[in-house]
């Protein structure tokens, strides 16, 4: 029997190649889950640039498997409100699995398993525990395009804010080895947008401009975004920089 799967989907690198994997396996999307939380460091969810998961799933000719909903961002009160929400949509959609872009952080995994068990469905992380470099090359290697919308760490320069990473993916995974931050971000170090990607119809091309607001902190003002042909030569434009 085919399996049917709700997937969350926060825009960013992880639960784009979870939502992939489970595509590739043929299993069909009951819905996919776009989460915004109400506090910027929340500890379940990412948070920048949240809306623009509907634009990508307008992308990928899934929009109308879409389903946005807010939580608290309080710490463990969000995961109940998860809990209430996805417990509806299995009464509603029904579904056999749970997928999730989980890399390393046990705290997030072990949340969502805990909320499949109580539903008796399955969790399926494709990217739970692999080698984070290998994950980063694989990404690369199967046709992912994504840039860095936020930083937080020592180590990445605010001038790699906006770069596709396949341009900068080596240098990245250097300066992880030097300074000690996780070279997939898993630790919030930094935060990721997707912009194409081997199941997108469609890419994203936006505008933006780079902005400092510590020393070690530093995001992407995404100032225009719209969907085009997958054939554009240049779709990101950073400071007057344009990347393909």
């Amino acid at each position: 029997m085919q399996k049917r799967f709700c997937s969350l989907l926060s825009g960013g690198k992880d639960s784009n190649y979870a939502l992939y994997r489970a595509l590739r396996e043929g299993w069909e999307p009951s819905c996919i889950l776009v989460v915004e939380s109400g506090r910027e460091d929340s500890w379940m969810f990412h948070t920048p640039h949240v809306r623009l998961a509907l634009l990508q799933l307008e992308a990928m000719g899934l929009r109308g498997r879409a389903v946005l909903e807010r939580v608290s961002g309080v710490k463990e009160r969000e995961v109940e409100e998860l809990e209430e929400i996805l417990s509806r949509l299995h009464g509603e959609k029904g579904f056999d699995v749970i997928v999730a872009g989980a890399l390393a952080s046990r705290y997030q995994y072990e949340r969502v398993k805990r909320i499949a068990e109580k539903l008796g469905v399955e969790v399926y992380a494709p990217a739970w525990q692999v080698d984070p470099e290998e994950y980063m090359r694989r990404l690369v290697g199967e046709g992912f395009k994504f840039i860095i919308t936020r930083i937080a760490v020592m180590g990445l320069p605010p001038r790699l804010l906006g770069v596709p990473i396949h341009l900068v993916l080596e240098e990245i995974l250097e300066r992880s080895r030097r300074y000690g931050f996780h070279p997939a971000f898993e630790g919030g170090e930094a935060e990721t947008l997707v912009y194409d990607a081997p199941h997108y119809r469609l890419k994203l091309c936006l505008k933006g401009r780079r902005v400092s607001v510590g020393m070690f902190e530093h995001n992407l003002v995404v100032e225009e975004v719209e969907l085009r042909g997958k054939e554009e030569a240049e779709c990101i434009r950073v400071n007057g920089e344009s990347y393909p």
